[in-house]
């Protein structure tokens, strides 16, 4: 479950939400101003996230290397032809 809370009530009731994130496996939202700023979640969902985020990198990175040489605008109207292909017979 996720829960958004204000950053002063967060702030009041940081140990029963480490608990909530800890033994609940709950996540947490702080907002500051009616808006989030950060999240709270359990360790292991936050080690798994940093893994993907890795594997992302190196993937872009990938990417990256394998269309160095084709121009900007090409790819771009290569990209926005698959995507029209896909919505017409999608």
């Amino acid at each position: 479950m996720i829960t958004e809370v204000s950053a002063v009530n967060f702030r009041q009731n940081l140990g029963e939400m480490l608990s909530q994130v800890q033994y609940r496996n709950d996540s947490i939202v702080i907002n500051k101003d009616g808006r989030p700023v950060a999240a709270l979640v359990d360790a292991e969902l936050f080690a798994r996230i940093r893994r993907m985020c890795e594997r992302f990198d190196a993937l872009s990175g990938r990417i990256r290397e394998a269309y160095a040489a084709v121009p900007v605008d090409s790819g771009l109207a290569e990209i926005d032809a698959a995507v029209a292909g896909v919505r017409k017979n999608g």
